[in-house]
């Protein structure tokens, strides 16, 4: 077995410094972007075992993606095995997505499009091995990709503690051993696909369950970027690799279309924000701008269609409501 040494990256350096080439390198292509008050720090190494390849990232936060321009730029066939040993993250792919957690596995196709972000500092083992060497149909990885995986039972329980022993020893394991085990590793992988393929199949997890958890996917990404301006349903859809039509379907049985929920929860927002600070000098234009509104008349007529009234009119009832705690008259 041979270890490449690990590629740290400078405090400060952007996204596109070494980390996400590295990944890039022995992963698969992927673009890489920090929150806009982080930056990339930390460091990805490799270890071989036959042609099962183990990167060990640790970095955050930051969020991977792959997407339509680098698949066309690489035809690799491979899948990944991914376990957050520490932290959770954020896994996309096929339509579907949700937090996988410390010491849960999640299967990715690197073949399509997927993002894994990291809100914070975590680190993370990709299991990297070539998708023909499983002898499954595409169809088969569909139906597993990005589903948290919980090693407490069937072959899931067999293949996580195998690939943390393998982090364990990967540098003291000897080359032919290790190609062994990447052989079984391979085998096992297979076998948890045939075995989650079968389960959904035989109705233990119904394709309503895999839309509620998509549904409830995009109403957090909705709730982390209120305050985006740019966020549309445009963006949410690429955001999931979902195409706007099915992005609409999807809301069909929610009482409320995508742009009706980020409207309504920004002027949720904006209610609160005028409500708590009906004391203090603050322009009305200020909260709303600061929640995602780009237009006075526009965000005037979207909180009174909410609220029944104007947010000048929301701000005096609140004013005119009598203060509460130390301070306060008796």
């Amino acid at each position: 077995m041979s270890a490449l040494p690990g590629m740290t990256v400078a405090p400060g350096a952007g996204a596109s410094g070494s980390a996400v080439a590295t990944v890039s390198q022995w992963l698969a292509p992927v673009l890489g972007r920090t929150r806009q008050d982080g930056s990339a720090t930390g460091s990805v190494s490799l270890h071989h075992f036959g042609y099962l390849r183990l990167i060990i990232c640790e970095t955050g936060p930051l969020c991977l993606t792959r997407g339509a321009g680098s698949i066309a730029q690489d035809s690799g066939d491979a899948i990944a095995v991914l376990i957050p040993r520490h932290g959770s993250v954020r896994l996309v792919q096929d339509g579907r997505g949700g937090l996988v957690e410390s010491g849960q596995l999640a299967l990715i196709d690197l073949r399509r499009a997927f993002s894994v972000e990291q809100r914070e500092r975590t680190r993370l083992l990709f299991f990297r091995l070539p998708a023909h060497a499983l002898h499954l149909p595409v169809s088969a990885l569909r139906t597993v990709t990005a589903r948290a995986l919980a090693p407490t039972g069937g072959v899931a329980a067999l293949l996580g503690p195998l690939l943390l022993s393998l982090e364990e020893s990967a540098a003291r394991m000897p080359a032919a051993v290790g190609e062994r085990l990447g052989g079984i590793v391979t085998e096992l992988v297979a076998a948890l696909v045939q075995e989650c393929t079968e389960s959904a199949e035989e109705g233990d997890e119904s394709p309503r369950t895999g839309r509620r958890q998509l549904i409830d996917t995009i109403r957090e990404y909705i709730e982390r970027h209120l305050e985006d301006p740019e966020l549309s349903a445009e963006r949410i859809a690429a955001a999931h690799f979902i195409s706007v039509r099915y992005l609409h379907r999807l809301f069909e049985g929610e009482g409320v279309t995508v742009g009706r929920l980020m409207l309504r929860r920004r002027v949720e927002e904006c209610a609160r924000e005028l409500a708590r600070r009906a004391r203090v000098s603050r322009s009305i234009s200020v909260v709303a701008a600061r929640w995602g509104f780009r237009n006075a008349a526009h965000f005037s007529r979207t909180f009174r269609a909410v609220y029944g009234c104007s947010p000048q009119e929301w701000r005096r009832e609140a004013n005119a409501q009598p203060a509460v705690g130390p301070g306060a008259a008796a």
